[in-house]
Parts: structure tokens; sequence; C-alpha cells
């Protein structure tokens, strides 16, 4: 465990982050996971209108430091592949 000041409050800074990057994280494969059931299951109508809430939460992890630029350009660009194909 940290002694000094500075040192304890860099650990709660670092878990602080760590717990909002966990949440950022989380919501956006939900997301992503909901959109992929329903255009697998047919329901491409109710896929295409999570498509917009999904590509916002990558562009947030994105913006966050939680994924990179091109990791993020993937993500987008498969759902919308998902989402358009059927």
């Amino acid at each position: 465990m940290p002694i000094k000041e500075s040192a304890k409050k860099e650990l709660r800074k670092g878990q602080k982050r760590y717990d909002l990057n966990r949440e950022r994280s989380k919501k956006m494969k939900d997301l992503i996971k909901k959109t992929q059931k329903l255009a697998s299951a047919g329901k491409i109508d109710e896929a295409k209108k999570l498509v917009p809430s999904a590509c916002q939460a990558i562009d947030k992890a994105r913006r966050r430091g939680v994924i990179k630029k091109n990791n993020a350009s993937r993500k987008k660009s498969q759902l919308m592949k998902l989402v358009n194909k059927k």
C-alpha cells in the first residue's frame, strides 16, 4: 500500500478511472451484442434503430481511450455491414 499522500491519491484516481472505463466498455459491448442478436434473429428494423446508440457508445469509448481508433472503426464497420446485409 502507498505511504505518501500523493501516492494514495493516485491510487484513488486510478481506481476511479478503471471503474469508469469498465462501465463504458460494458455499455458499448452490451449495445453491440443486442444489435447483433436482433440482426441474427431477423429483426433488422429494430437492429437499425440500435445502431446509432451503439456507434455513439463506441465513439465515446474511443474518445476516452478505452479502445483504439482502428478498433472503433472496425466495430462500427462490422455493425453496419451486418445490419445492411439483410
